[in-house]
């Protein structure tokens, strides 16, 4: 999601900040593309509905972002444990460097700052892997002495330079995948003891267990005993999560309802003490808050970074329901039973009771953590499975930030599909039903994809590891892909007629096998969990389909193009493949999983990735995208606040610089 260099000094850093009220949210000259560089682009997202807020609604919004963006230095943190001084030496030569910033170094150097920015540390955000800064060593030692740093050059250096230092976040290839990944869950111990401490925790009869490990970092200490540093204020992250509390406190203060102050308290209290109780006690509650308007997600949330699927990245996210859009969710909701009834899995593996699949459709206010720059389009939260069962589920369709993604390749000349897709016959549906059916495939996988099917009584809910992410992303994927082709959403009024479910098959069909490549780069293996689950589900069904020619392989002018030729029998192969990863899951068959996982999702064939490389570059596209958060600014009047005004920003550097400055907590 960005491109152009940019010079920032401490002078024009107020100045950069250049921004606009929230009048620009219905001005049609407002520009969503920002900044470009690398594999990156920067975008805006507009926030609709704003001034329909009441001044309570504004000011309850404005302390849970602040709160959410208090923790921007744990996921740092979280990433690799030189991030954080990494960054603060980036932020140290962008602001106090002296020297020429016209020359090509200062230019390759300020591209290196704005990736190690957008990823929240120095490995890439999306491939896991360490990138580097192109200018050389020298120079980067030189800006390092000119602002004073010199005395961090010798540890500094080598983890920026040095490749055989922390080469991936996250190594699920390697003999020990915990003592080789970069990822600061972790220190000093090896992926048996990681797990001999949690095996020993467990108690199998456990219907409602916590997540264990999901907060805290396993150490081996001098004495060589294995032991847990939990996140919690006096802890560790002690600093950010005391000035998390503090908004959160202050939100609860101007919160909706009772239930939204009692379950930010038992939100506090879990920080305060790190007992995970605490945090199942606050999902509970949140997840049976349906009344409100504004809504967030604060916590450490998500355990893709974990080699080991356990530990979870720190997150936070603000946002209020869109009324008119959210009645498509609210449908799909309604008749989530009726979609579980009627799934193609075992009946062994349905549940018999659809809990509370709570769905709206949201406009984001603020994003933080592991969800900025690069965000959701889409959520579907808590996570634990026996939450999920007896609770249900709170699952959420982004709209302004899918808006800002089409607005943005608007301001782009050239397109992906003009490019892959095989004939205008495919450009012309994508166009007509591309939108509808992307939004609806989201809405399912999120709504109700997460929500379904259930684990058998002895099955762990840890029981798939470091496979578990892929495969429940799989999972999703395929709940939404076989409903996608249901006459029930044509009854139900959401989609427009049976022939719009095509648009999406082809265009997942496309890019799990072929265009998603564009994102790693030649000769590296496929390792970020939702882009490993699309190739294990093209690639399988490509493979399944090749007797029937369901998908076809075709070359023109020497390009090469995968087209959908009989979309029914698609729909029968997506049917088998949830069926057996729905089997997976409900047993916990690890070995199965791990061999779908292994033959379908990681290696990428070399010659097509050369290709789509090659072709993606012609196009001069960015494959990824993020967001700058619009700044939400309270209005005074004789000394009291009277109102709070969204104001957009408009440059990259200057809000990292600023978020910096302003967050900076550990």
């Amino acid at each position: 999601m960005k491109l152009i260099s940019r010079m920032i000094t401490i002078a024009g850093l107020a100045a950069a900040l250049v921004s606009c009220s929230d009048k620009a949210a219905g001005d049609k000259d407002f520009k969503f593309l920002v900044d470009e560089f690398a594999d990156l682009k920067i975008m805006r997202y507009q926030v609709p509905g704003w001034d329909g807020l009441t001044l309570q609604q504004k000011e309850y919004v404005y302390h849970l972002a602040e709160a959410a963006k208090y923790g921007r230095d744990i996921i740092w943190m979280q990433n690799c444990k030189y991030n954080l001084e990494v960054r603060k030496v980036l932020e140290n030569i962008l602001e106090n460097y002296k020297g020429d910033r016209t020359c090509e170094s200062w230019a390759q150097f300020e591209t290196y700052a704005k990736r190690v920015f957008f990823s929240n540390g120095i490995h890439h955000h999306y491939s896991e892997d360490k990138f580097f800064p192109e200018c050389s060593q020298e120079y980067f030692q030189d800006l390092m002495t000119a602002v004073g740093e010199e005395a961090k050059c010798a540890e500094l250096l080598p983890v920026i330079f040095d490749p055989a230092i922390y080469p991936a976040r996250k190594d699920m290839h390697a003999e020990d995948i915990v003592a080789a990944s970069a990822v600061n869950f972790y220190e000093n111990v090896t992926r048996a003891e990681v797990e001999a401490l949690y095996a020993a925790m467990t108690d199998p009869s456990d219907k409602t267990p916590v997540s264990y490990g999901l907060n805290s970092r396993v150490v081996k200490g001098e004495d060589g005993k294995v032991y847990e540093d939990v996140y919690k204020v006096g802890g560790l992250y002690g600093a950010a999560l005391e000035k998390i509390c503090a908004e959160l406190a202050l939100a609860a203060e101007v919160a909706e309802n009772e239930t939204q102050k009692a379950y930010i308290a038992d939100l506090i209290a879990y920080y305060q003490t790190g007992d995970l109780k605490l945090w199942d006690k606050y999902n509970i509650q949140w997840v049976n808050d349906t009344l409100g308007t504004v809504d967030f997600v604060n916590g450490f949330v998500e355990d893709y970074n974990d080699p080991l699927g356990r530990k979870a990245t720190y997150e936070g996210l603000v946002n209020f329901k869109d009324v008119e859009a959210s009645r498509r969710t609210e449908l799909i909701s309604e008749n989530a039973q009726w979609f579980e009834d009627n799934s193609p899995v075992d009946p062994r593996f349905k549940k018999n009771e659809v809990k509370g699949v709570t769905a709206k459709v949201i406009n984001v206010a603020t994003l933080a953590g592991d969800c900025y720059p690069a965000a959701p389009i889409g959520i579907n939260l808590p996570n634990a499975d026996w939450i999920r069962r007896e609770h249900g589920s709170k699952s959420v369709t982004i709209a302004n930030l899918t808006a800002a993604y089409s607005k943005a390749a608007q301001e782009s000349p050239k397109s992906l599909l003009s490019e892959f897709a095989w004939d205008e016959a495919e450009i012309e549906m994508e166009k007509k039903y591309g939108g509808i059916t992307g939004d609806l495939h989201t809405d399912l996988h999120e709504c109700l994809g997460h929500g379904s099917g259930k684990l058998l009584p002895e099955t762990s809910p840890n029981a798939l590891k470091e496979f578990s992410s892929t495969l429940e992303e799989t999972r999703a994927d395929l709940f939404g892909l076989y409903y996608l082709a249901d006459p029930k959403l044509v009854e139900l009024g959401i989609l427009p007629d049976m022939e719009a479910y095509k648009a999406q098959y082809s265009s997942y069909i496309r890019n799990g096998i072929f265009t998603q490549f564009t994102r790693v780069a030649l000769g590296k293996k496929n390792m970020e969990a939702h882009m490993q689950n699309r190739k294990l589900i093209a690639d399988w069904c490509y493979e399944k389909g090749l007797a029937d020619n369901v998908i076809e392989k075709k070359v023109r002018d020497g390009k090469t193009y995968f087209v959908v030729n009989d979309y029914e029998a698609l729909r029968g192969l997506f049917a088998e493949l949830l069926a057996e990863i729905q089997r997976i899951k409900s047993e916990g068959d690890y070995e199965a999983g791990k061999a779908l996982v292994m033959k379908y999702a990681v290696d990428i064939d070399p010659e097509l990735h050369k290709e789509v490389l090659e072709r993606y570059a012609a196009l001069n596209l960015k494959p990824y995208g993020g967001f700058l958060n619009p700044e939400i600014v309270p209005v005074e009047k004789d000394g009291k606040v009277v109102d709070y005004k969204i104001e957009y920003q408009d440059s990259y550097l200057g809000q990292m610089l600023q978020y910096g400055k302003k967050y900076s907590t550990l």
